[in-house]
């Protein structure tokens, strides 16, 4: 679970109108990089919340974040197409889960924690954020937005577009959203543990199905699949859009490109 960039927060209803900004606004990885978050990571315990300014806390599930892909998890990789690109990956249980079954993958994440458990795991990972340049633009099967990253950013619509962006034409996009509800919430929050030490504030979001699959077909995505599993939801996408320079997806293209030079903008953290 990862933010990318800075947009005014708001909370609106399902079905109301939002403008988007027309680019993203320079990566703030402060809110994933500092503690609470990055201590949580560390020791692969919580207790960590997200808390909106009236006090509502939702809480953030560190201790499956940290463990084995578990049942849900299998079943979305399972789904997977060709190479995987985990957005906002976290402490990298997907990308590890994956690079054990031989598939090729890559994570990306602004927390150098998270970066760094990822590779300890032995997965993929660059510390980056999604809105930046990154690795085989165009050329993924499939990418993920897992564990309530589809609210990165704070807007969704803005989201979807860059991911068409990554994808290669008629890629496919698999997003976990908030079980049983028709939600549209865009809110400005902030990382806390139990002590109420705060991180900080940013903009964030959370997505129904319904919602989310209103928003996909505005930006020219098509629903190709809905499930749920171990009380978490899940919804698959599949581009529409071309993009006439990509080359189709080639898993030895896509591994060879996540092996960059190290340096701090371009390149996985260092293992420690």
């Amino acid at each position: 679970m990862s933010t990318g960039r800075t947009t005014r927060g708001i909370t609106r209803a399902a079905g109301s109108r939002i403008g988007r900004p027309t680019a993203p606004a320079p990566v703030d990885p402060r809110p994933w990089s500092t503690d609470p978050y990055s201590d949580a990571v560390r020791t692969g315990r919580g207790p960590l919340f997200l808390r909106r300014a009236d006090g509502w806390l939702l809480p953030l599930d560190v201790e499956r974040w940290c463990a084995a892909a578990d049942a849900a998890d299998l079943e979305v990789l399972r789904r997977c197409e060709g190479a995987v690109l985990d957005v906002g990956c976290g402490p990298g249980r997907l990308v590890a889960a994956l690079g054990a079954q031989g598939r090729p993958a890559l994570g990306i994440d602004v927390s150098e924690a998270a970066v760094a458990r990822t590779l300890r795991l032995g997965g993929q990972a660059l510390r980056r954020s999604v809105f930046e340049p990154l690795p085989a633009e165009g050329r993924w099967g499939t990418a993920l937005l897992i564990d309530g990253n589809v609210g990165i950013g704070g807007d969704p619509g803005a989201l979807l577009d860059r991911m068409a962006q990554l994808l290669a034409t008629g890629g496919l996009l698999i997003v976990e959203t908030v079980p049983g509800l028709d939600l549209d919430e865009r809110v400005l929050v902030h990382v806390t543990d139990a002590q109420g030490t705060a991180g900080t504030p940013f903009p964030w979001a959370r997505l129904g199905t319904p919602a989310l699959l209103r928003l996909a077909e505005r930006a020219g995505w098509r629903a190709v699949g809905q499930w749920a599993v171990g009380g978490r939801s899940f919804a698959a996408l599949r581009s529409r859009s071309t993009n006439r320079s990509a080359e189709p997806a080639n898993s030895t293209a896509v591994m060879s490109s996540q092996r960059a030079k190290k340096s701090s903008a371009d390149s996985p953290v260092e293992n420690s």
